[in-house]
Protein backbone atom coordinates (compact mmCIF):
# COMPACT_ATOMS: atom_id res chain seq x y z
CA UNK A 1 0.00 0.00 0.00
CA UNK A 2 1.19 3.49 -0.88
CA UNK A 3 1.92 5.41 2.35
CA UNK A 4 0.11 8.51 3.42
CA UNK A 5 1.82 12.20 3.41
CA UNK A 6 0.70 14.62 5.14
CA UNK A 7 2.04 17.58 3.16
CA UNK A 8 0.69 21.26 1.72
CA UNK A 9 -1.23 21.97 -1.66
CA UNK A 10 1.61 23.62 -3.66
CA UNK A 11 4.00 20.57 -2.43
CA UNK A 12 1.23 18.17 -3.74
CA UNK A 13 1.74 20.01 -7.19
CA UNK A 14 5.62 19.47 -6.91
CA UNK A 15 5.46 15.87 -6.39
CA UNK A 16 2.52 15.50 -8.53
CA UNK A 17 4.90 17.24 -11.81
CA UNK A 18 7.81 14.78 -11.03
CA UNK A 19 5.90 11.34 -11.04
CA UNK A 20 4.19 12.86 -14.18
CA UNK A 21 7.52 13.16 -15.66
CA UNK A 22 7.83 16.46 -15.98
CA UNK A 23 11.45 17.71 -15.72
CA UNK A 24 11.46 21.32 -16.86
CA UNK A 25 10.59 24.06 -14.65
CA UNK A 26 11.11 27.80 -15.87
CA UNK A 27 8.89 30.31 -13.23
CA UNK A 28 9.31 33.45 -10.87
CA UNK A 29 8.87 33.66 -6.95
CA UNK A 30 5.09 35.23 -6.10
CA UNK A 31 2.81 34.67 -2.51
CA UNK A 32 0.70 32.42 -2.43
CA UNK A 33 2.69 29.80 -4.92
CA UNK A 34 6.30 29.99 -3.75
CA UNK A 35 6.43 26.63 -2.74
CA UNK A 36 6.05 25.22 -5.78
CA UNK A 37 9.44 26.34 -7.15
CA UNK A 38 11.13 26.09 -4.12
CA UNK A 39 10.29 22.31 -4.28
CA UNK A 40 11.40 22.03 -7.69
CA UNK A 41 14.58 23.73 -6.88
CA UNK A 42 15.68 21.55 -4.54
CA UNK A 43 14.25 18.06 -6.85
CA UNK A 44 14.80 18.74 -10.35
CA UNK A 45 18.59 18.62 -10.05
CA UNK A 46 18.27 15.80 -8.57
CA UNK A 47 16.85 14.09 -11.54
CA UNK A 48 19.05 15.74 -13.95
CA UNK A 49 15.95 17.70 -14.73
CA UNK A 50 16.57 22.07 -15.28
CA UNK A 51 14.95 24.41 -12.91
CA UNK A 52 15.08 28.25 -14.20
CA UNK A 53 14.41 30.84 -11.76
CA UNK A 54 13.55 33.16 -14.59
CA UNK A 55 14.03 37.06 -14.80
CA UNK A 56 10.54 37.63 -15.03
CA UNK A 57 7.11 35.71 -15.79
CA UNK A 58 7.06 37.18 -19.19
CA UNK A 59 10.63 34.72 -19.80
CA UNK A 60 9.43 32.15 -17.93
CA UNK A 61 6.45 31.58 -19.85
CA UNK A 62 8.16 31.60 -22.77
CA UNK A 63 11.03 29.03 -21.44
CA UNK A 64 7.90 26.60 -21.22
CA UNK A 65 7.07 27.51 -24.67
CA UNK A 66 10.71 26.80 -26.40
CA UNK A 67 10.97 23.41 -23.74
CA UNK A 68 7.16 22.37 -25.12
CA UNK A 69 7.86 22.64 -28.84
CA UNK A 70 10.78 20.25 -28.41
CA UNK A 71 8.45 17.44 -26.83
CA UNK A 72 9.43 17.45 -22.87
CA UNK A 73 6.80 17.67 -20.52
CA UNK A 74 7.33 20.91 -18.69
CA UNK A 75 5.31 23.60 -16.45
CA UNK A 76 5.61 27.16 -15.13
CA UNK A 77 3.42 28.49 -11.85
CA UNK A 78 2.58 32.03 -10.35
CA UNK A 79 -0.27 33.83 -8.58
CA UNK A 80 -2.88 35.71 -10.23
CA UNK A 81 -0.64 38.82 -11.32
CA UNK A 82 2.05 37.06 -12.75
CA UNK A 83 -0.16 34.74 -14.61
CA UNK A 84 -1.38 37.55 -16.22
CA UNK A 85 1.91 38.80 -17.92
CA UNK A 86 2.03 35.04 -18.97
CA UNK A 87 -0.97 35.53 -21.02
CA UNK A 88 0.48 36.47 -24.27
CA UNK A 89 2.95 33.47 -24.28
CA UNK A 90 0.21 31.17 -23.04
CA UNK A 91 -2.20 33.11 -26.89
CA UNK A 92 1.10 31.81 -28.52
CA UNK A 93 1.33 28.31 -26.56
CA UNK A 94 -2.64 27.86 -27.83
CA UNK A 95 -1.72 29.30 -31.23
CA UNK A 96 0.82 26.72 -31.54
CA UNK A 97 -0.66 23.81 -30.26
CA UNK A 98 1.87 23.46 -27.92
CA UNK A 99 1.05 21.08 -24.81
CA UNK A 100 2.14 22.32 -20.99
CA UNK A 101 0.69 22.76 -17.87
CA UNK A 102 0.44 26.00 -15.75
CA UNK A 103 -0.58 26.26 -12.09
CA UNK A 104 -2.29 29.53 -10.60
CA UNK A 105 -2.60 29.62 -6.76
CA UNK A 106 -4.69 32.59 -7.07
CA UNK A 107 -5.01 35.61 -4.74
CA UNK A 108 -6.67 38.78 -4.60
CA UNK A 109 -7.31 42.02 -7.77
CA UNK A 110 -7.12 43.66 -9.34
CA UNK A 111 -3.99 45.15 -9.81
CA UNK A 112 -1.55 43.81 -7.44
CA UNK A 113 -4.40 43.50 -4.71
CA UNK A 114 -3.08 41.13 -1.43
CA UNK A 115 -2.07 37.70 -1.37
CA UNK A 116 -5.83 36.47 0.16
CA UNK A 117 -8.01 33.50 -1.06
CA UNK A 118 -9.63 34.87 -4.02
CA UNK A 119 -11.64 33.14 -7.18
CA UNK A 120 -11.04 36.25 -9.54
CA UNK A 121 -9.23 34.45 -12.19
CA UNK A 122 -11.87 32.39 -13.59
CA UNK A 123 -12.68 34.92 -16.05
CA UNK A 124 -9.02 34.72 -17.06
CA UNK A 125 -8.75 31.15 -17.09
CA UNK A 126 -11.67 29.79 -18.72
CA UNK A 127 -12.36 32.84 -21.13
CA UNK A 128 -9.02 32.62 -22.91
CA UNK A 129 -7.55 35.20 -20.82
CA UNK A 130 -5.14 36.30 -23.77
CA UNK A 131 -5.40 37.71 -27.29
CA UNK A 132 -7.44 35.03 -30.37
CA UNK A 133 -9.96 33.66 -28.78
CA UNK A 134 -8.65 30.62 -27.56
CA UNK A 135 -9.26 27.80 -24.86
CA UNK A 136 -7.07 26.05 -22.36
CA UNK A 137 -7.64 22.90 -20.39
CA UNK A 138 -8.86 24.38 -16.81
CA UNK A 139 -8.96 22.16 -13.51
CA UNK A 140 -10.17 23.54 -10.28
CA UNK A 141 -8.92 21.11 -7.06
CA UNK A 142 -10.71 21.50 -3.68
CA UNK A 143 -8.42 19.19 -1.70
CA UNK A 144 -4.41 18.50 -1.57
CA UNK A 145 -5.44 15.35 -3.02
CA UNK A 146 -6.80 16.02 -6.11
CA UNK A 147 -3.97 19.25 -6.06
CA UNK A 148 -1.69 15.63 -7.10
CA UNK A 149 -4.50 14.03 -8.79
CA UNK A 150 -5.21 16.77 -10.99
CA UNK A 151 -1.46 18.27 -11.77
CA UNK A 152 -0.92 14.57 -13.14
CA UNK A 153 -4.16 14.66 -15.04
CA UNK A 154 -3.44 18.36 -16.25
CA UNK A 155 0.31 16.82 -17.90
CA UNK A 156 -1.92 14.15 -19.89
CA UNK A 157 -4.10 16.01 -20.90
CA UNK A 158 -2.09 18.70 -22.39
CA UNK A 159 -0.56 16.04 -24.44
CA UNK A 160 -3.40 14.14 -25.60
CA UNK A 161 -5.13 17.65 -26.92
CA UNK A 162 -2.43 19.19 -27.98
CA UNK A 163 -2.77 22.43 -25.58
CA UNK A 164 -1.46 24.11 -22.30
CA UNK A 165 -3.54 22.94 -19.33
CA UNK A 166 -4.24 24.84 -15.90
CA UNK A 167 -4.80 23.77 -12.16
CA UNK A 168 -6.26 26.72 -10.87
CA UNK A 169 -6.60 27.12 -7.27
CA UNK A 170 -6.01 29.20 -4.72
CA UNK A 171 -4.14 30.05 -1.26
CA UNK A 172 -6.84 28.22 0.93
CA UNK A 173 -5.48 24.67 -0.98
CA UNK A 174 -2.30 25.57 -1.42
CA UNK A 175 -1.10 26.64 1.61
CA UNK A 176 -3.32 24.19 3.86
CA UNK A 177 -1.85 20.62 4.41
CA UNK A 178 -4.03 17.57 4.29
CA UNK A 179 -3.15 13.98 3.89
CA UNK A 180 -1.72 13.01 0.56
CA UNK A 181 -1.91 9.19 -1.04
CA UNK A 182 0.75 9.72 -3.79
CA UNK A 183 -0.77 7.45 -6.70
CA UNK A 184 1.74 6.57 -8.88
CA UNK A 185 1.40 8.41 -13.06
CA UNK A 186 -1.86 6.61 -14.22
CA UNK A 187 -1.59 4.48 -17.51
CA UNK A 188 -2.69 7.02 -20.37
CA UNK A 189 -2.51 6.58 -24.10
CA UNK A 190 -0.70 9.63 -25.23
CA UNK A 191 0.09 10.29 -28.90
CA UNK A 192 3.00 10.10 -30.54
CA UNK A 193 4.52 13.96 -30.57
CA UNK A 194 5.98 13.94 -34.03
CA UNK A 195 5.47 17.32 -34.50
CA UNK A 196 8.39 18.13 -31.76
CA UNK A 197 10.76 20.20 -33.25
CA UNK A 198 14.58 18.74 -33.57
CA UNK A 199 17.37 18.90 -35.67
CA UNK A 200 16.37 18.55 -39.69
CA UNK A 201 18.74 15.43 -40.11
CA UNK A 202 17.86 12.96 -42.80
CA UNK A 203 13.91 13.48 -42.10
CA UNK A 204 11.69 16.29 -42.63
CA UNK A 205 11.74 19.63 -41.48
CA UNK A 206 9.48 20.31 -38.36
CA UNK A 207 8.07 23.50 -37.85
CA UNK A 208 5.77 24.75 -34.51
CA UNK A 209 4.08 28.27 -35.29
CA UNK A 210 1.04 30.31 -34.54
CA UNK A 211 1.83 32.20 -38.06
CA UNK A 212 -0.36 31.68 -40.77
CA UNK A 213 -0.41 33.90 -44.20
CA UNK A 214 -1.37 32.16 -46.56
CA UNK A 215 -4.78 32.58 -48.00
CA UNK A 216 -6.99 30.93 -45.80
CA UNK A 217 -5.05 29.19 -43.70
CA UNK A 218 -5.51 31.10 -40.33
CA UNK A 219 -9.16 30.95 -40.50
CA UNK A 220 -9.09 27.23 -41.29
CA UNK A 221 -6.21 27.20 -38.74
CA UNK A 222 -8.92 28.70 -36.05
CA UNK A 223 -12.04 25.92 -37.10
CA UNK A 224 -9.27 23.36 -36.33
CA UNK A 225 -8.84 24.30 -32.51
CA UNK A 226 -12.72 25.05 -32.30
CA UNK A 227 -13.25 21.37 -33.44
CA UNK A 228 -10.64 20.62 -30.54
CA UNK A 229 -12.70 22.62 -28.43
CA UNK A 230 -15.54 20.83 -28.57
CA UNK A 231 -14.08 17.71 -28.72
CA UNK A 232 -12.96 18.17 -25.21
CA UNK A 233 -16.63 19.18 -24.34
CA UNK A 234 -17.75 16.03 -25.52
CA UNK A 235 -14.83 14.29 -23.47
CA UNK A 236 -13.51 15.14 -20.81
CA UNK A 237 -15.90 17.42 -18.63
CA UNK A 238 -15.68 16.24 -15.13
CA UNK A 239 -17.66 16.92 -11.67
CA UNK A 240 -18.69 16.71 -8.66
CA UNK A 241 -22.20 15.64 -7.50
CA UNK A 242 -23.10 15.10 -3.59
CA UNK A 243 -26.68 14.25 -2.91
CA UNK A 244 -28.12 15.44 -5.76
CA UNK A 245 -30.64 12.97 -6.42
CA UNK A 246 -33.24 14.28 -3.87
CA UNK A 247 -32.60 17.36 -3.60
CA UNK A 248 -34.30 20.52 -3.71
CA UNK A 249 -31.86 23.17 -4.17
CA UNK A 250 -28.33 22.85 -5.63
CA UNK A 251 -25.48 24.72 -4.78
CA UNK A 252 -22.72 25.17 -7.43
CA UNK A 253 -19.34 26.05 -5.98
CA UNK A 254 -15.58 25.46 -7.21
CA UNK A 255 -12.16 24.81 -5.55
CA UNK A 256 -12.24 25.69 -2.20
CA UNK A 257 -15.26 27.30 -1.61
CA UNK A 258 -17.09 24.01 -2.51
CA UNK A 259 -15.33 22.66 0.75
CA UNK A 260 -16.72 24.88 2.97
CA UNK A 261 -20.27 24.40 0.72
CA UNK A 262 -20.02 20.69 1.67
CA UNK A 263 -20.34 21.76 5.40
CA UNK A 264 -22.96 24.25 5.18
CA UNK A 265 -25.32 21.40 2.66
CA UNK A 266 -24.31 18.63 5.69
CA UNK A 267 -25.87 21.21 8.10
CA UNK A 268 -28.83 22.21 6.31
CA UNK A 269 -29.37 18.46 5.69
CA UNK A 270 -29.53 17.93 9.60
CA UNK A 271 -32.41 20.49 9.45
CA UNK A 272 -34.33 18.85 6.82
CA UNK A 273 -33.64 20.98 3.90
CA UNK A 274 -32.97 18.70 0.66
CA UNK A 275 -29.96 20.57 -0.75
CA UNK A 276 -26.97 18.96 -2.43
CA UNK A 277 -24.28 20.13 -4.21
CA UNK A 278 -22.74 20.33 -7.74
CA UNK A 279 -19.09 21.06 -8.42
CA UNK A 280 -17.13 21.55 -11.30
CA UNK A 281 -13.87 20.15 -11.73
CA UNK A 282 -13.31 21.45 -15.22
CA UNK A 283 -13.87 24.62 -15.54
CA UNK A 284 -13.39 24.44 -18.92
CA UNK A 285 -14.72 22.25 -20.57
CA UNK A 286 -17.54 23.57 -17.91
CA UNK A 287 -19.94 20.55 -17.20
CA UNK A 288 -23.38 22.41 -19.00
CA UNK A 289 -24.58 18.83 -19.08
CA UNK A 290 -24.75 17.70 -15.78
CA UNK A 291 -26.19 21.37 -14.88
CA UNK A 292 -28.55 20.97 -17.46
CA UNK A 293 -29.97 17.64 -16.32
CA UNK A 294 -29.67 18.26 -12.67
CA UNK A 295 -31.86 21.27 -13.04
CA UNK A 296 -34.42 19.38 -15.20
CA UNK A 297 -35.78 18.05 -11.82
CA UNK A 298 -34.09 20.66 -9.39
CA UNK A 299 -34.85 23.86 -10.44
CA UNK A 300 -33.47 26.36 -7.46
CA UNK A 301 -29.49 27.30 -7.53
CA UNK A 302 -27.33 29.30 -5.21
CA UNK A 303 -23.92 29.76 -6.22
CA UNK A 304 -21.13 30.58 -4.33
CA UNK A 305 -18.02 32.12 -5.28
CA UNK A 306 -15.04 34.34 -4.08
CA UNK A 307 -15.93 36.60 -6.44
CA UNK A 308 -18.67 39.21 -7.46
CA UNK A 309 -19.68 36.82 -9.89
CA UNK A 310 -17.89 34.87 -12.74
CA UNK A 311 -18.75 31.40 -12.76
CA UNK A 312 -22.58 32.14 -12.33
CA UNK A 313 -22.34 33.05 -15.43
CA UNK A 314 -21.85 29.87 -17.07
CA UNK A 315 -24.20 28.14 -14.48
CA UNK A 316 -27.16 30.79 -16.07
CA UNK A 317 -26.45 29.33 -19.92
CA UNK A 318 -26.33 25.86 -18.54
CA UNK A 319 -29.25 25.09 -16.45
CA UNK A 320 -33.12 24.26 -17.87
CA UNK A 321 -34.46 27.54 -18.94
CA UNK A 322 -37.07 27.20 -16.14
CA UNK A 323 -33.92 27.29 -13.17
CA UNK A 324 -34.18 29.66 -11.06
CA UNK A 325 -30.38 30.87 -9.69
CA UNK A 326 -29.15 32.87 -7.25
CA UNK A 327 -25.61 34.19 -6.40
CA UNK A 328 -23.57 34.78 -3.32
CA UNK A 329 -20.23 36.02 -3.76
CA UNK A 330 -17.56 37.16 -1.12
CA UNK A 331 -15.39 39.22 -2.91
CA UNK A 332 -11.47 39.30 -1.71
CA UNK A 333 -10.90 41.23 1.71
CA UNK A 334 -10.65 41.20 5.23
CA UNK A 335 -12.45 37.86 6.48
CA UNK A 336 -13.55 37.01 2.44
CA UNK A 337 -13.64 33.14 3.15
CA UNK A 338 -17.36 32.74 3.96
CA UNK A 339 -18.38 30.40 7.20
CA UNK A 340 -20.60 27.27 6.97
CA UNK A 341 -23.37 28.86 8.96
CA UNK A 342 -23.04 32.10 6.51
CA UNK A 343 -23.61 30.04 3.82
CA UNK A 344 -26.39 27.64 5.62
CA UNK A 345 -28.20 31.19 6.07
CA UNK A 346 -27.86 31.91 2.36
CA UNK A 347 -29.42 28.32 1.40
CA UNK A 348 -32.36 29.21 4.30
CA UNK A 349 -33.05 32.20 2.12
CA UNK A 350 -33.19 30.53 -1.33
CA UNK A 351 -34.42 27.24 -0.21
Amino acid sequence: MTKRLFVKGNEAVAMAAIEAGCRYYFGYPITPQSDIPEYLSRELPRLNGEFIQAESEIASINMLLGASATGVRAMTSSSSPGISLKQEGISYMAGSELPGVIVNISRSGPGLGGIDASQSDYFQAVKGGGHGGYHIVVLAPSSVQEMYDLTMLAFDLADIYRMPAMVLADSVVGQMKEPLVPNKRPAADLPDKDWAVRGKGDGEQRVVKSLFLGDGELEAHNWKLYRKYQELKARECRWEACQTDDADLLVAAFGSTARIAKTAIMMAREEGLKVGLLRPITLFPFPERAFLEATERTKKVLVVELNTGQMVEDVRLSVARDAEVAFYGRPPGAGSLPTPEELLEQIRQHY
